[in-house]
């Protein structure tokens, strides 16, 4: 079989590039034709591992000028057309996220690949690609709208470009099953398909859960609510002093994180770690993970952080923590933006490690369901499906 995925930038470091890698692996390794077509590169090589036997192209190439010369001249027809392509896109809202690393010259790029498409399985990977695909791709392909994030996320705007266009699809893929009747609610008629991404690997070395340290990981943004976790690990300082809490990541909120960790004296408590390539090993060392986001669309890093046997603590945000976790099994939910219940269900596994134990090894269970085969088998019959109703 023949399947297309579509990013806007496979060469980046986002959750979704990393699990449509995994995905795009698993696929090509049981024998389909798999490429992975990047929007843009900005870079040489990309910055996760993706299996030899996928292709990995993109349609505008941003590490140089390839037309001209920097300094060859330009007519007056050229310089307009630049001028031209470089306006913002045309048919992307301006509340989705890919917004303002489009131009109309590359959403142009991507309406004419799209026309080229004549078999196959085209999945497009965020709102403003599938927006795009559900206009311009051609009837032959099949296409499925893969969606990364909960519905109620999303601008007004790009909402309501949902409910126009989503209903042209073959079918959406979403992560969680209060986000499949969402979909279903406002694309009636669609066929939505519940599949979550897969972990890259199940074998990752399990943690003791005797360590002093918690471990947090994300973009360091609102939406990861850092601002609420480390006032909340505040309040245990005192009971619990050779405790840490380490935040990996990085993002444009690192100064008010920081600041925030001075005003609570926590300058030998809670760390921001950044950017790490091995966060396989730091998760390996820890006791348990946090979550605190405000909102998920399925959160890959706690799942990866269950592979290695870690209970997890986490508010019950929409969308994707209470589809994985089930509270005191696999770790504590707590109610979302509660920083005092986030703090006590901390406390209640930092004073018990055979708490700890035992919920990272249900944990550990429960994400076998998680592995790229499992995942690649739900995909496969979701292709297959499609192409024999297709055929009918």
């Amino acid at each position: 079989m023949k399947i297309r995925y579509l990013l806007l930038h496979a060469y980046g470091m986002g959750g979704t590039i990393r699990t449509v890698f995994t995905q795009a692996g698993a696929l090509a390794a049981a024998g389909h034709d798999v490429r992975v077509v990047s929007v843009l590169r900005r870079a040489d090589r990309p910055y996760f591992p993706l299996d030899s036997r996928v292709r990995l192209f993109a349609l505008a190439d941003l590490r140089h000028d390839h037309d001209a010369e920097p300094d060859a001249p330009r007519g007056p027809l050229r310089r307009l057309a630049d001028r031209r392509a470089a306006r913002p896109p045309r048919f992307v809202p301006h509340g989705e996220g890919g917004y303002a690393a489009l131009t109309r010259g590359i959403e142009r790029q991507v309406i004419d690949y799209l026309g080229e498409l004549r078999d196959g399985v085209l999945v497009t990977t965020r709102p403003s690609l599938n927006l795009l695909a559900a206009r311009f791709a051609t009837r032959g392909v099949l296409r499925v709208a893969q969606e990364h994030m909960n519905l109620a996320v999303h601008q007004p705007d790009v909402r309501a470009a949902i409910a126009r266009w989503y209903g042209r699809f073959d079918a959406i893929a979403v992560l969680t099953q209060r986000d499949r009747g969402d979909y279903l609610r406002i694309a009636p008629g669609t066929r939505v398909e519940l599949i979550p991404n897969a972990v890259h690997s199940l074998k990752q070395k399990p943690s003791t859960c005797a360590s002093r340290i918690a471990v947090a990981a994300g973009r360091l943004r609102p939406q990861k609510g850092f601002d609420l976790l480390i006032p909340a690990f505040s309040r245990l300082v005192d009971e619990f002093p050779d405790w840490q809490l380490r935040i990996y990541g990085t993002g444009d909120r690192g100064n008010q994180l920081r600041k925030l960790i001075d005003e609570h004296h926590l300058y030998n408590q809670v760390f921001l770690m950044g950017r790490s390539d091995q966060l396989d090993e730091e998760l390996a060392k820890a006791s348990m993970y946090v979550l605190s986001s405000r909102a998920e669309g399925l959160p890959m890093v706690m799942i990866e952080a269950m592979t290695h046997a870690l209970p997890v603590v986490s508010f019950d945000c929409p969308t994707g923590p209470s589809d994985v976790i089930t509270d005191g099994k696999e770790g504590l939910l707590v109610p979302p933006e509660d920083v005092d219940g986030l703090a006590a269900a901390m406390r209640t596994l930092m004073a018990d490690e055979g708490l700890r134990a035992q919920m990272g090894d249900a944990a550990l269970a429960t994400v076998q369901a998680y592995s790229p085969e499992a995942i690649r088998d739900r995909w496969t019959a979701l292709f297959e499906s499609l192409a024999s109703s297709r055929t009918g």
